[in-house]
């Protein structure tokens, strides 16, 4: 019996993706790879298809023509239950599904059981992980407030300890702070921050619909146009104001602070 193909150096990797539902092609020839210590940051349209990408990343859509490696597995030879288990995942989608009478910290003990809400009972030794976690993330004097009645900012810090929690190799940030005021914006990205700096850090990946929002741990950007790539790679040779204005057909200007943040304004 042959193993399913397995590569490391492989985090994510979509190879001449085509995606179609009927007559429409929602996504064409993407080639994209993602490979140790990088973290990246998805830009496009509304519409333009990263969304899509992180669906096929998780298997959760499949597409049409091309292949998708995940955590160095080929997709559709792998148990997705298991791999899942890896990935971590913090967005506002997520936040409306998570049941609002569930408890902080039990919402972030269901991280390593990928379940929306708490079924099971948890061993002491998940439960003082999970108050270290909470703690981690300034979240520990709230542990047993109800996660329907968090501020969007605590939520969304609780989804991301909640994917600390399962420790995963891939951490993907759907638009995790387009709700966000200035305050919770800079407090999630510092998190975030630590932790893609930190020790054993996951590969980050963060779509967002604004420069303001890519903290200084990406290192490389994709930014997507019409369901195709425009350009891919470092970010200080990709996150150009010629690249942003074919991407979003607006004359964009892009400025770095010294701090290493961006900023983009319409000349």
């Amino acid at each position: 019996m042959t193993r399913p193909p397995y590569d490391p150096e492989k985090i994510l990797e979509l190879a001449g993706v085509e995606l179609r539902r009927g007559p429409n092609k929602l996504l064409d020839d993407v080639s994209w790879s993602v490979r140790p210590g990088q973290h990246w940051a998805l830009l496009g349209q509304n519409g333009a298809g990263k969304t899509l990408i992180l669906r096929l990343a998780t298997g959760y859509i499949w597409p049409t023509e091309g292949r998708v490696t995940v955590l160095g597995h080929l997709l559709g030879r792998v148990d997705l239950r298991q791999l899942r288990r890896r990935i971590g995942w913090v967005s506002q989608a997520l936040a409306d599904l998570m049941p609002g009478h569930v408890t902080l910290l039990d919402t972030i003990l269901s991280g390593p059981l990928a379940s929306l809400g708490l079924y099971v009972e948890p061993s002491l030794e998940m439960i003082r992980e999970a108050k270290i976690v909470a703690e981690e993330f300034g979240l520990i004097k709230i542990f047993d407030r109800p996660f329907g009645l968090l501020s969007s900012g605590e939520r969304q810090r609780t989804l991301l300890a909640r994917a600390a929690m399962t420790k995963p190799k891939l951490l993907i940030l759907d638009e995790p702070i387009s709700n966000l005021d200035m305050g919770g914006r800079e407090q999630f990205l510092n998190l975030v921050n630590r932790l893609a700096t930190g020790p054993e850090a996951p590969t980050v990946i963060l779509t967002t619909h604004s420069i303001q929002e890519i903290g200084p741990f990406v290192s490389h950007v994709l930014l997507i146009k019409g369901g195709r790539s425009v350009t891919q790679g470092p970010i200080e040779s990709t996150l150009t104001s010629d690249n942003l204005t074919l991407a979003y057909d607006l004359p964009f200007k892009i400025e770095k602070t010294p701090k290493g943040r961006y900023l983009a304004y319409v000349e």
